[in-house]
């Protein structure tokens, strides 16, 4: 009997040390991303343009200025394996545009491309006042896209990275996997039971991601992890260890995300203003479009940005296109950040040396 209670008593011991260790980790917890980024002199600041106060990251003045914008449910860290590397050539800005990170908007600020775009035009107006380069991924390549279109005044060349051109304009979204992401954003906002706390919302209501991506429970972990690093860290971004990266900066990002922005996606008001074909059409500067891995479920819903059909048209609508398809997931810029790299500095380069 004095056995098992000893025994019983060491173990417990020794999940208390377990459990108290984990704690710190988890509250400790740094990305050693953190530390390149500075060696880097990327520098994160904030500055007010119209209504909008602007979240960004910006680098040496070492060449021309490159526009980052993220992909949707992200936020400009996401950027942050390939920041200090791009600042060695260029003038890098990573934005956090509205909807996403510390970016600010005033209370019923309306959720939409030409808005946006509008905005992050007076931003390169305003901040960086010269010519850029803009790259953009994913929603953020629908925003690269209006900019070019719109801005040609400013905008040099647009690297489009695997943009949901088509796909994302209403009736067609309902056709695709993420609009089970603009689905919960809508749902979030009509539920009673939602306070404001979107991370956590997000968390109860994707078991099926955690299973996948992660491991199946693991949503009562994070859970856990999250509250941890909060009582911590209340001011500052989430970081948490012990998973894929991609899971990493979603989590990262969706600690910010307002849904109002996936929601305009739900309704199609996001692209109200902004045809897809008719933008494409108007843009005169060079365009790179990236086509990250996609393909069709078995009951047809589109599982990817685009279908290999939609950057056909895509690219039979510029004026000046070539077309890239690179074997990755959607965030090319996260999970083959060195090809990206790569890519960004043979495309804009070769047209800054003519």
């Amino acid at each position: 009997m004095k056995k098992v209670v000893r025994f019983l008593l060491i173990l417990i011991c020794a999940l208390v040390l377990i459990l108290c260790g984990l704690i710190i980790y988890v509250a400790t917890y740094k990305n050693p991303a953190d530390k390149e980024l500075v060696e880097a002199g990327i520098v994160e600041k904030q500055v007010q343009v119209g209504s909008v106060t602007f979240n960004y990251a910006e680098g040496p003045d070492n060449g021309p200025a490159l526009v980052l914008l993220h992909a949707q449910l992200l936020d400009w860290y996401t950027y942050s394996a390939v920041l200090p590397e791009l600042s060695k050539g260029f003038h890098v800005y990573a934005i956090d545009y509205p909807g996403h990170g510390k970016t600010i908007v005033p209370e019923g600020y309306v959720m939409s491309a030409e808005n946006i775009g509008n905005d992050l035009g007076r931003f390169i107006d305003e901040v960086i006042g010269t010519e850029v380069y803009v790259t953009g991924n994913s929603s953020g390549g629908l925003l690269a896209t209006y900019l070019a279109a719109n801005r040609g005044d400013v905008v040099k060349a647009v690297i489009l990275e695997d943009p949901p051109l088509f796909s994302s304009e209403y009736p067609a979204v309902k056709t695709t996997v993420a609009n089970k992401a603009f689905t919960q954003s809508h749902n979030a906002l009509e539920s009673e039971d939602y306070d404001g706390d979107y991370l956590m919302y997000w968390i109860d209501n994707s078991k099926q991601f955690f299973a996948t991506y992660v491991f199946p429970g693991a949503e009562k972990l994070i859970k856990g992890m999250v509250t941890i690093y909060r009582t911590f860290h209340s001011d500052e971004p989430l970081e948490i260890a012990f998973m894929p990266v991609s899971v990493q900066e979603m989590l990262r990002g969706l600690d910010y995300y307002d849904p109002t922005f996936g929601a305009a996606f739900y309704d199609g008001t996001w692209n109200e203003d902004f045809d897809h074909e008719e933008a494409l059409k108007k843009i005169d500067c060079p365009v790179l479009l990236i086509q990250a891995n996609t393909g069709y479920l078995a009951d047809g819903t589109l599982d990817g940005a685009m279908s290999k059909e939609m950057a056909e048209v895509a690219m039979d609508c510029l004026s000046d296109g070539k077309y890239l398809y690179v074997d990755s997931g959607h965030v090319t810029n996260l999970e083959v950040p060195d090809q990206f790299i790569a890519i960004v500095e043979d495309f804009f380069l070769e047209v800054e040396n003519g």
